[in-house]
């Protein structure tokens, strides 16, 4: 099949010849919102696949595509009943159907559905702690946080010892710029899960937005020994070390995080001001230059579903 073997531009010339018959032959319609819909053409597709239900209102694969096309549109009410009914679902949605639904959930602000299609997708019980933590996750990925937050000290309350759960807390904290309590939530976790290393990195940041330097270096070196393949413990020790105007150590770290991920933008900015402050000009001046371009490339785009 040309759609199948990416020859996308060519099936929709067949298929757009074959679409104004009258009627249109079976299924052609559905193609046609396959192929729409894998070039992001999603308003288009949104139309083809409402041809081919008109025609035939039982065809699952053009039910479930039409509600991954109105997710992609932004219409996630209107998303919501014919993801709920598709069931058979087919390689052509490459996506969970599960967590697209959740999604729809948030979006429309049904938290608690959202909470039962998150748990269904990693097969936890829908009322469980590890449910309510697992949905507060995700809805702090969306930047819902108060009710990631209510979702997060549900989870404490069902399970006090879930791993996890008071770093999550924290992270919602840290965000709120609300550092002691990040503080008190992280010093938690590190308590009741001590080898968990983004503890020790997420401790680092907030030290540092406290002031507390020397808490923030120790804090960061143990999450280097736990973690020695993050580049976050690397770039945050260079940003304390700067602060505590050692740029000859922060440059190492620097340097260090640059090896392990060129295309981290504020790598490149601490970097520029490491090398400025011990008079190395045009070392500066070239991390400058590569942050401003990388933080150019790097503006906020609409979420896509992988």
């Amino acid at each position: 099949m040309m759609i199948d073997r990416g020859q996308i531009a060519e099936a929709l010339k067949e298929l757009d010849a074959l679409a104004v018959e009258q009627p249109a032959p079976p299924g052609v319609n559905r193609l046609r919102g396959i192929a729409m819909y894998s070039q992001n053409r999603f308003a288009e597709a949104d139309a083809a696949l409402a041809s081919a239900l008109k025609q035939d209102p039982h065809d699952e694969e053009s039910t479930q595509m039409r509600g991954l096309a109105l997710f992609r549109l932004g219409k996630a009410a209107e998303a919501i009943p014919l993801l709920e009914s598709a069931h058979n679902w087919t390689p052509q949605t490459r996506v969970d159907p599960t967590y697209v639904l959740a999604l729809c959930y948030i979006d429309t602000h049904n938290y608690d559905n959202a909470r039962k299609a998150f748990a269904l997708q990693y097969g936890f019980p829908p009322d469980s702690a590890a449910a309510y933590l697992l949905a507060a996750r995700m809805l702090l990925r969306r930047d819902y946080r108060p009710i990631a937050q209510q979702f997060a000290h549900k989870a404490v309350e069902l399970n006090p010892q879930l791993p996890l759960a008071h770093l999550l807390l924290g992270e919602i904290a840290l965000a709120d710029e609300h550092v002691d309590e990040a503080i008190t939530e992280f010093e938690k976790e590190r308590t009741r899960n001590p080898l968990e290393g983004s503890v020790y990195d997420r401790l680092g940041d907030a030290y540092t937005r406290s002031g507390d330097y020397v808490k923030a270096q120790q804090s960061l070196q143990q999450a280097l020994l736990l973690e020695p393949n993050s580049t976050g413990p690397f770039i945050l020790l260079g940003k304390v070390l700067l602060k505590e105007n050692d740029p000859m150590n922060a440059i190492l770290y620097l340097e260090r995080a640059d090896r392990m991920d060129t295309g981290n933008y504020i790598t490149h900015n601490l970097l520029g001001r490491a090398y400025r402050s011990v008079g190395r000009t045009e070392d500066a001046n070239r991390e400058f230059q590569t942050s401003q371009k990388l933080q150019a490339g790097d503006q906020p785009k609409l979420e896509t579903v992988h």
